[in-house]
């Protein structure tokens, strides 16, 4: 990535969201500023554009583990500081890591912003990772592991499922590692990965609340400014090859009742403007779920009453491909394999006989309300920019999209079902073991930064 040489520049070529003020200090560090005056507090996103599709084989779960990590330390503020310092501003802070970035979070008052962007830049430059503080840190990841992941059926199915689905897309690798990476990872591995990847130019920052943009552009270009960019490892493109199948697979863990979970390949979101499908797609996962009156609810949990539940969902935006799920649980004396054929029944019915313009429209509503309901919290507008600005969409778009959702057509909702084919289709289904009588194990100190 070539380094911003000029003065700070506000991103005009880009379309902004209302309300948004978008500038680029000459480091190459974005800054995103969304006024929002209801209540006196802002929130300070810092988005990282790297997360566990960046990993190579053999330390997968680095990203994740460095986002544990950055809390360690640096010269001026020691480990256990940076959430004591926060906490003393009145705010609260935490951290995740998904497939696509690795986010640092913080609200305060407004007033006390200064102490966010310091303790953020300091890091962002300066960790201090130190081979016991690793080794003590890799400890509590692997705990979570066995408690999120393995202690978890479900996720067993999930992660199971991902590394089949995927043949060739880093998707296919849980975000929090495989076990055996974990334990061979060293502290070197989280500070290549850190060299790699922190830098100004590989991040945005993105602030929400009762704030002033200018004077948070100001205090910014102080405290982030004096940081210098650096070149970034260059991105290949990683497309999925074409499914060729249907795919299929049993796993096997402890477990109270069966459970279902299947993934199509759908399309992403990758032209703002001209992209009709993943809004359709969208708006198929609530004709088929998401409230008392969608299909899957009523015909197969109330009616035929062969599922205890019954969902489903499309994830369409990323940097890389889509998908989109069903999911069940099979009700007492029903099997995975029937219940599998009345979610793919289900689909069929829209296939060729669609969805009417009453159901339509009750969807549509629903969907919409459900992402304007977002938009009424401070920290769920600075989490819509922010995956804007890293997936590289306008921003613009965290306007625009209830539009395009109420653009959607029953013939559109449609064609989308019928992207749903089996060559497409990966099933996982759980076979239950019988559960022993362990105790849970107890919660690791550490465990707060989610992933």
């Amino acid at each position: 990535m070539q380094l911003k040489t000029a003065l700070l520049l506000l991103s005009l070529a880009a379309p902004a969201a209302a309300g948004v003020t978008d500038v680029t200090l000459d480091n190459g560090l974005r800054v995103i500023v969304k006024e929002d005056h209801r209540a006196p507090v802002a929130v300070s996103q810092l988005w990282y554009k790297a997360g566990s599709m960046d990993e190579f084989n053999g330390t997968t779960g680095v990203a994740h583990v460095l986002e544990h990590t950055m809390f360690k330390g640096t010269e001026k503020v020691p480990e256990g500081e940076f959430s004591k310092r926060i906490a003393a501003a009145g705010g609260r802070e935490n951290a995740f890591t998904n497939r696509d970035q690795t986010v640092y979070f913080q609200q305060l008052q407004k007033d006390r912003l200064a102490v966010a962007f310091e303790l953020e830049a300091d890091r962002m430059a300066k960790l201090q990772l130190k081979d016991e503080s690793f080794a003590k840190e890799i400890q509590v990841v692997m705990e979570e592991r066995r408690l999120r992941t393995e202690d978890n059926p479900q996720s067993v199915l999930y992660e199971q499922l991902m590394s089949v689905a995927y043949q060739a897309h880093p998707y296919r690798r849980p975000v929090i590692g495989w076990m055996d990476d974990l334990q061979s990872m060293t502290a070197k591995d989280a500070r290549d990965w850190y060299a790699r990847w922190y830098a100004p130019n590989n991040a945005t920052l993105v602030v929400a609340g009762d704030v002033n943009p200018q004077d948070v552009v100001a205090l910014a270009k102080q405290t982030f400014g004096p940081l210098a960019g650096k070149p970034l490892p260059p991105r290949k493109p990683q497309e999925e090859p074409a499914q060729r199948g249907e795919k299929r697979i049993t796993v096997k863990a402890p477990a109270k009742q069966p459970y279902l979970l299947m993934a199509y390949h759908a399309p992403r979101l990758r032209d703002a403007e001209q992209d009709t499908m993943p809004w359709a797609m969208q708006v198929l996962a609530g004709v088929l779920s998401g409230n008392d009156s969608a299909r899957l609810g009523k015909r197969l949990v109330k009616e035929q009453r062969i599922a205890v539940d019954a969902g489903a969902s499309y994830d369409g935006i990323g940097r890389g491909p889509g998908m989109f799920y069903l999911e069940g649980t099979p009700s007492k004396g029903k099997t995975a394999a029937e219940l599998e054929a009345a979610l793919k029944a289900e689909i069929q019915r829209i296939q060729q006989g669609g969805v009417s313009e009453a159901e339509l429209n009750r969807v549509k509503a629903q969907v919409i309300a459900g992402d304007v309901y977002q938009r009424d919290s401070v920290f769920y507008q600075a989490m819509q920019l922010g995956e804007l600005a890293t997936l590289g969409l306008p921003l613009d778009l965290l306007e625009k999209r209830v539009d395009k959702l109420k653009a959607v057509t029953a013939e559109q909702v449609q064609a989308a079902a019928k992207l749903l084919t089996g060559d497409k289709l990966s099933v996982a289904s759980l076979d239950p073991q019988p559960i022993s009588g362990q105790q849970p194990r107890p919660t690791l100190e550490g465990m707060n930064h989610v992933r």
